[in-house]
């Protein structure tokens, strides 16, 4: 009996907690930017297919559901930029096939043209649009998934 209310508690909070995160807790904050980057503003993605989707996510909303929240955070260096953006969708993200399409066309997955990679967790989408070895998509990707086991 113990066991089964230990179980059922332990299995609530984790679902609470993978459900109570907010795209304030999983952006990356001023002391966790690598150093050489800074924040700019507007967007510097690396291909203009994942600004689209940003941008014109309420467009795609029958596709990939109905958005939440969403922003992006763009950052720039000497040799490398790019854009992470996070989407918070009402309900669990269901547009994987739609997006791996339109971000990497016919080969479904990144190239040198089109790097782009994402997570999806429950309702977050989160898309890194950088270059191969990116410290700040690194960083963020690392934060992210300890955020949203």
């Amino acid at each position: 009996m113990k066991i089964t209310i230990s179980m059922s508690v332990a299995f609530f909070l984790l679902s609470f907690s993978l459900f109570s995160q907010t795209i304030a807790e999983l952006k990356l904050k001023p002391k966790e930017i690598p150093k050489g980057y800074t924040l700019s503003d507007g967007n510097n993605c690396v291909s203009v297919q994942a600004c689209t989707f940003y941008n014109d996510i309420e467009t795609y909303s029958n596709i990939v559901g109905k958005v939440k929240s969403k922003a992006m955070q763009s950052f720039k260096s000497r040799p490398d930029s790019g854009s992470i953006m996070y989407f918070e969708f009402e309900h669990v993200f269901k547009g994987e096939r739609f997006l791996q399409g339109l971000l990497w066309g016919k080969g479904g997955q990144p190239t040198d043209e089109h790097p782009e990679e994402y997570i999806v967790k429950g309702k977050f989408l989160i898309v890194w649009s950088f270059h191969p070895d990116s410290p700040v998509r690194e960083k963020s990707e690392a934060k992210i998934e300890t955020i949203l086991q």
